[in-house]
């Protein structure tokens, strides 16, 4: 007789889950061991529960698909709430599995009893408690869909004595392929968006992340009204590549003449954004177009809200839009950009190959220049964002995940391992600073045991760079910023990961080409750390010591094809 453990695996395989992400241990036994005999799907063991949810939250971004991290009782999945808050908001579709105490002991303040029902309901569209096996797999099938369809965590409580129980209701077969259908905006909003956009003298596209898949669209939009296109941080990668209207990027890490253009227009046009900062908005004239209408309106006053997908927007506007025929206000705007690239960006990689400490955006245009043509980015917050946004070149193939709307520190390295399972085809690289890497740093050993062949960039500075600066913009003295330096690369060697710390900027291109075209090293013979198929073998990972400096450079076109080697990135 199958138990409870047992048809929760079955319903996550039919769902096209191929591991979960964890700390094995106390309530979720019943689960592991469900695992163990089934075919098809891993546990991963992670050094952190955090760690598991940030990498799962990038397997889903990766793959679009659901992805699944888990927690023991009481600790167990408290650790579990900083991972899955960035993966909720930033729309990841996860699943997290919070066990439970035995369900005769709920509400008798038994050892590590919590509330996960009440504890992650602020972070999930869906949160609630399995407590008798009638309820699977109804329930488990209930919260894959509210993941999946609505983009986001769904949290699921489960005792470990239940799980052992023996099902009451068959498993059956379900399909899970969840067809979203695309939002058309109503065709009165079409022909009062065409009219607003033929009245406006100078019109300034603000692209985010809801940009993707529109590409052409809205370039196809930007030459009828000769509009400077900007974007927010999350819609860098999916709007600035193969764009001549490219003026840079608004916010508190922004670049170029995105602001200038915004607030010099006649109308703005946000696009699939959800840009926060409303200081950086003009906070009038202005139209947003986004899928999900809970969005428009709530960062800025609107002229219109228009309720639609932006590409299907954007087809249906397009023949009604008249072709603007002055060019002025576009020409300055890209004139600006350009001066603005050469003269801020582009000064803090020139000349710089003997200036000792290295200058960070240096290794970050290295990297760019280095990095393979699909690589997956993943940045800790900070500073980090910084060299990332302004350095690393979008081409419509790389991605850049980050923690860009929970803006949680020590992301980078458990996203690039979640990133890595989800592609493993592609190469991965973790862009950490010295302050997030040192944060989750037990995940090193994480990389070290799956032999996840992940790279990771350290920017080392001893200092909460961001922070610092923060404290000195708003007046007050550095304090408690800065620590003492630490040698990653000698704690990687001590894990047995190949390493190297860079000092001289004369051997940052040496190094790095060396570790991103490394190839992978077999395992020992008659050695399995992982009899579930392990990933790869252990590659390089260059542990890059830096001093944080603001700086950018004009990103190019030009892309040099990083090596992959086998069946993983290299």
């Amino acid at each position: 007789m199958a138990t409870v453990a047992d048809q929760f695996i079955q319903v996550l395989r039919q769902a096209g889950v191929r591991r979960v992400y964890g700390v094995v241990g106390d309530s979720l036994n019943p689960i592991v061991d469900a695992v163990r005999r089934t075919g098809g799907i891993d546990w991963v063991h992670v050094r952190n529960e955090e760690a598991g949810a940030f990498a799962a939250a990038a397997e889903a971004q990766t793959t679009g698909r659901l992805a699944v991290c888990a927690g023991s009782c009481g600790p167990g999945n408290t650790h579990l709430i900083q991972g899955l808050y960035d993966a909720h908001r930033s729309g990841a579709p996860v699943l997290a599995l919070a066990s439970q105490i035995p369900s005769t002991q709920i509400g008798s303040g038994y050892f590590q009893e919590t509330h996960p029902e009440r504890l992650f309901v602020d972070c999930s569209h869906y949160c609630e408690a399995i407590s008798t096996p009638a309820q699977m797999p109804r329930i488990l099938r209930t919260a894959i869909q509210h993941a999946v369809g609505l983009g986001g965590v769904a949290v699921l409580t489960l005792p470990g004595d239940t799980a052992s129980q023996d099902t009451v209701a068959p498993t059956g077969e379900h399909d899970f392929l969840i067809r979203k259908g695309i939002v058309r905006p109503p065709s009165d909003q079409v022909e009062q968006l065409a009219g607003a956009l033929n009245r406006a003298r100078k019109v300034m596209l603000f692209c985010g992340s809801g940009v993707q898949g529109a590409h052409s669209a809205v370039m196809e939009l930007a030459h009828k009204l000769l509009s400077p296109v900007g974007h927010a941080l999350r819609g860098k990668e999916w709007i600035q590549y193969d764009n001549p209207y490219d003026v840079g990027m608004s916010g508190l890490l922004g670049y170029g003449a995105c602001y200038e253009a915004m607030q010099a227009a006649d109308l703005v046009l946000l696009l699939g954004t959800d840009f926060p900062y409303d200081q950086f908005l003009p906070g009038k004239n202005t139209i947003q177009v986004d899928d999900d209408p809970s969005r428009l309106g709530r960062r800025t006053p609107l002229d219109l809200a228009v309720h639609g997908d932006i590409g299907e927007t954007l087809r249906l506007v397009l023949d009604k839009v008249q072709q603007k025929q002055d060019q002025s206000y576009l020409d300055e705007m890209l004139h600006r950009h350009a001066r603005a690239l050469e003269n801020v960006v582009s000064a803090y990689t020139r000349d710089i190959e003997k200036h000792i400490p290295i200058h960070p955006e240096y290794v970050a245009s290295v990297l760019d220049d280095l990095a393979a043509d699909d690589a997956i980015f993943t940045v800790d917050t900070g500073m980090c964002n910084v060299w990332i946004a302004r350095y690393i070149t979008p081409n419509g193939r790389r991605r850049v995940m980050g923690s860009f709307v929970h803006g949680s520190m020590a992301n980078a390295l458990p996203h690039a391992i979640g990133a890595q399972y989800g592609a493993p085809g592609r190469q991965v690289i973790s862009v950490s600073g010295d302050g997030g890497l040192g944060m989750l740093l037990g995940e090193l050993l994480t990389v070290k045991l799956h032999r996840v062949p992940v790279k990771i960039i350290v920017f080392n500075n001893a200092s909460l760079g961001m922070v610092k600066l923060e404290m000195l913009v708003d007046g007050f003295p550095s304090y408690e910023t800065d620590h003492e330096a630490v040698d990653f690369a000698a704690i990687a060697q001590a894990m047995g990961i190949e390493s190297s710390r860079v000092e001289n900027p004369s051997d940052v291109r040496s190094v790095m080409e060396r570790a991103l075209s490394a190839r992978p090293r077999p395992l020992p013979a008659g050695r399995r750390d992982r009899p579930e198929r392990p990933l790869n073998a252990p590659a390089h990972h260059p542990a890059t010591g830096t001093r944080l400096r603001s700086g950018g450079r004009q990103n190019r076109s030009d892309r040099r094809r990083g090596e992959n080697a086998g069946p993983g990135p290299e």
